[in-house]
């Protein structure tokens, strides 16, 4: 797939999409996600119907395994849902469109990825015995509380946003850029 230099605007509708898919599969390492689930994912986004594994190895040139096993995870987090067509033995996969239930979706795997299990692991380490007048037990201690709280702090605001209103999540958000 082209994607055409980023600096000189597309000329076409097919060269917009390959520019777009390209973005988000770049950005999509910056967000912890392989290039190829955000490009998928982007293809499908844009995408006016539903595409079959084929369609999707075809479109961005990638193997079979790399297809159906980036499908089963971008499923697996809520982004992209099953279509299926009465005759066919083939699945199609459309992406999930409304940008605050795909927030919604890539928060709820984050979290569950990432902040979950360190949730769990700080407070195992918080059970660490000690002696209070220990220098290196206090900051230990210290930071470890600092960064529990921190945690918690984030784990309240991160369902507060999954448990969002649309109303509500676009004028906070607004708020906080005007």
């Amino acid at each position: 797939m082209s994607t055409g230099n980023p600096d000189v605007p597309p000329q076409t509708l097919a060269e917009a999409k390959a520019q777009f898919i390209h973005l988000w599969g770049v950005s999509g390492t910056s967000w912890g996600v392989s290039k190829t689930l955000a490009q998928v994912h982007a293809l499908l986004l844009v995408s006016p119907a539903a595409l079959s594994t084929e369609d999707i190895m075809s479109q961005l040139t990638i193997s079979r395994g790399n297809a159906s096993m980036t499908v089963r995870e971008l499923l697996g987090w809520g982004l992209l849902y099953k279509e299926l067509r009465p005759g066919e033995r083939r699945e199609y996969f459309v992406a999930e469109k409304d940008m605050l239930q795909v927030t919604r979706c890539i928060i709820r795997a984050r979290k569950r990825r990432e902040l979950d299990p360190m949730k769990r692991t700080l407070d195992q380490l918080a059970t660490l015995p000690g002696d209070a007048a220990d220098a290196d037990y206090r900051a230990f201690h210290t930071t470890l509380t600092d960064i529990q709280q921190l945690a918690t702090a984030s784990d309240k605001l991160l369902t507060k946003l999954m448990l969002a209103e649309r109303s509500w999540f676009w004028d906070k958000f607004f708020k906080l850029f005007l």
